[in-house]
């Protein structure tokens, strides 16, 4: 099981929006949520947000109300939606998938993205 991360640009001004989209090769029936993490230079991996399969979101404080996470089940697709995005967000982004039956991450490789101010 692979993810494909791709950004829309990976360099904005503070203010500005990017999309990313993660795609699934082969099958997720047990992934369980999938959502996105990031590690901003220097720091910790972090949960930016979560989707689970009926819908149901979960964002981490600094996003709430900019980025919005959603996914398309007939594709195995999923997408962050990065509005008013600012230099804090600057980060090297994942996505990720968890098997639900066995709690393994599954990650794809990191794309940089760049808020310059």
């Amino acid at each position: 099981l692979r993810f494909s991360c791709r950004v829309g640009g990976g360099l904005v001004q503070a203010g500005g929006s990017l999309r990313l989209s993660c795609a699934a090769s082969g099958s997720i029936f047990s992934v369980n949520p999938v959502g996105w993490y990031r590690q901003p230079p220097g720091k910790q991996r972090e949960s930016v947000a979560t989707i689970t399969r009926g819908g149901i979101t979960n964002y981490a404080d600094s996003v709430k109300g900019r980025f919005t996470i959603s996914r398309d089940n007939t594709k195995t697709e999923w997408y962050l939606q990065m509005n008013s995005l600012k230099p804090e967000d600057t980060a090297v982004y994942y996505c990720n998938g968890v098997n639900y039956l066995t709690s393994v991450h599954y990650w794809g490789k990191g794309t940089l993205v760049t808020v310059s101010s």
